[in-house]
């Protein structure tokens, strides 16, 4: 299965954090997923950091390739269908950065790992 994180399924993975459902503990740890995190979850997360929302979570602004490497993570750009799309969709829900995410699963064929429930007005796949 090809999975993406969630901005706070990442923070959650990488804190060892039990507010990851088994299911998407699961799906994480398996070796037989590829997982993503989106640029965008980066993005939002130093976002976080900077207006004193979020603690700097370890390394991850720092150097976020080894980072996610070292997770066993990819990153996945943004590609402008991408960014189209987002803006794009016709859905209630104004949080730029979901928005973009949900694009990006859709079009890249990934199943979103995410506890907001928000996500299933888009059309896309949601595990937790």
């Amino acid at each position: 299965m090809r999975l993406l994180l969630d901005t706070h399924a990442l923070l959650w993975a990488m804190q060892n954090k039990s507010q990851l459902s088994r299911k998407a503990r699961t799906a994480i740890e398996s070796p037989a997923n590829e997982i993503f995190v989106s640029v965008v979850s980066i993005w939002e997360i130093a976002t976080k950091v900077r207006i004193r929302k979020l603690d700097r979570p370890g390394n991850l602004l720092e150097d976020p390739r080894r980072t996610l490497v070292d997770m066993g993570f990819r990153d996945l750009q943004v590609k402008l269908s991408h960014a189209s799309l987002g803006g794009s969709l016709v859905n209630p829900h104004k949080d730029p950065f979901d928005r973009l995410l949900a694009a990006q699963a859709l079009l890249e064929n990934l199943t979103l790992v995410s506890i907001d429930t928000e996500f299933d007005s888009f059309p896309v796949p949601r595990l937790w």
